[in-house]
């Protein structure tokens, strides 16, 4: 089960006072026992989701074939490497069963009718032939069952509901070569920092990560593997609104992580944790 925070810095650049300064069992010691990985890759400017996920879901270097950090969502050039090198698409060409775990709402599906603006993940699993909202498989939701809006409150499951659904997870994982979860809403709680940070966008950030951890401590108590990631800071930091250049972190239950040191890095050794050769790189 490959995780997938979105704008979330690593704790060790985080500020005083972050969401990451409470109690979480789970999430925590997986985290600090992990690597935190650099995701401006010597580019100037904050790092984005488009450039940013494809490094993590291709093992190359989004940033490089850009020239310069570029999101939220992929264009054609992202577009294009994705379709050639990401994770789905390799693993699916190899015969391995893979799956996009997220919850779409009949809404996503009418507004991508509107206008097609499918984030990294989605438009990998796509690419690779593999539907959203698969069947037969515990879907989730981004959110992990907080109010899409202000003030974030909880919706439709409580913390008790978030640990059940992360242990169903994880039973359905032995079946798969591998389930992913896009962890989108961290990002958008980021985006609601300023200084000072309202008191409501901090109690959304720890309850989110609150939520997080209830989900990772379901799927490690059904003997999942489980690995960690983001793909650029932002919550951690809720006195600005804006991405950060913080670290990332990859963290894998299975194994501490030391090698890798940056994003394009992390997205090679999930490749090679998914038992994929080396891609050839793109020029």
């Amino acid at each position: 089960m490959w995780i997938a925070l979105d704008g979330v810095g690593h704790p060790l650049d985080a500020p005083a006072g972050s969401a990451w300064e409470q109690d979480l069992p789970a999430l925590r010691p997986l985290v600090d026992r992990g690597a935190a990985l650099d995701a401006t890759l010597g580019i100037a400017g904050q790092p984005q989701s488009g450039t940013g996920q494809c490094c993590w879901l291709t093992g190359q270097d989004a940033v490089r074939i850009m020239g310069e950090h570029f999101g939220p969502h992929p264009g054609p050039t992202l577009q294009r490497l994705l379709t050639r090198h990401s994770l789905p698409v390799r693993l699916t060409q190899a015969g391995a069963r893979v799956a996009l775990t997220n919850h779409y709402a009949p809404a996503f599906f009418e507004a991508q009718r509107r206008r097609a603006r499918l984030g990294c993940f989605p438009f990998s699993f796509q690419a690779a032939g593999l539907p959203l909202n698969p069947s037969g498989l515990p879907l989730v939701s981004a959110s992990l069952g907080l109010d899409y809006r202000a003030p974030w409150l909880e919706q439709t499951l409580s913390l008790t509901d978030v640990l059940t659904l992360g242990t169903a997870l994880g039973r359905c994982a032995r079946d798969w070569d591998l389930l992913v979860l896009d962890l989108w809403f961290s990002d958008l709680l980021g985006h609601a920092g300023r200084d000072p940070t309202p008191g409501e966008v901090t109690r959304a950030a720890r309850s989110y990560l609150v939520r997080v951890d209830a989900l990772l401590t379901g799927l490690l108590s059904s003997g999942a593997e489980v690995v960690l990631s983001s793909d650029h800071g932002n919550m951690e930091n809720l006195r600005v609104k804006a991405h950060t250049l913080a670290r990332v972190p990859l963290a894998a239950s299975f194994t501490a992580v030391s090698g890798p040191g940056t994003v394009v890095h992390g997205g090679q050794w999930l490749s090679a944790w998914a038992g994929l050769p080396e891609a050839d790189r793109e020029g």
